[in-house]
């Protein structure tokens, strides 16, 4: 199976107190039901514990504006101990018929810059840094 970046979110305040706002164009790597707007859907960790997301869009309006429910991504923020401008980075795999799908998650949190670029660490590995 082929891992496919589905989105890179850098954290704003919002996003650690309230939702997460997901990008419009991730809502096809997900099978939200024929009439429904709303599917829960699961994420391995990189310590492999599962976490279990409610993904919702808007019922009205112009755009769908996709989000993670509160109930279930602050549960996440508080366990990682999420703060603004940390960095949530999402994947998915599929098999070959496209049938079965599976999705990654990984909290990670800028350490430095170095050479131009940002160097981010999954917050697990973070007491290996002495952060």
């Amino acid at each position: 199976m082929e891992q496919i970046h589905l989105f890179t979110k850098k954290l704003k305040p919002t996003h650690i107190t309230h939702a997460l706002s997901v990008p419009t164009h991730v809502l096809e790597a997900f099978q939200i039901p024929e009439g429904t707007h709303m599917m829960t859907f699961e994420a391995v960790d990189a310590t492999d514990i599962v976490w279990s997301f409610c993904l919702s869009t808007r019922l009205t309006g112009v755009y769908t504006k996709p989000v993670l429910l509160r109930s279930s991504w602050l549960r996440f923020v508080k366990k990682k101990g999420l703060v603004p401008n940390d960095r949530v980075v999402f994947f998915m795999e599929r098999d070959e018929t496209d049938e079965m799908r599976s999705y990654t998650v990984r909290a990670q949190r800028k350490v430095m810059r170095l050479m131009g670029q940002d160097v981010w660490v999954d917050v697990e590995d973070l007491p290996l840094y002495g952060l």
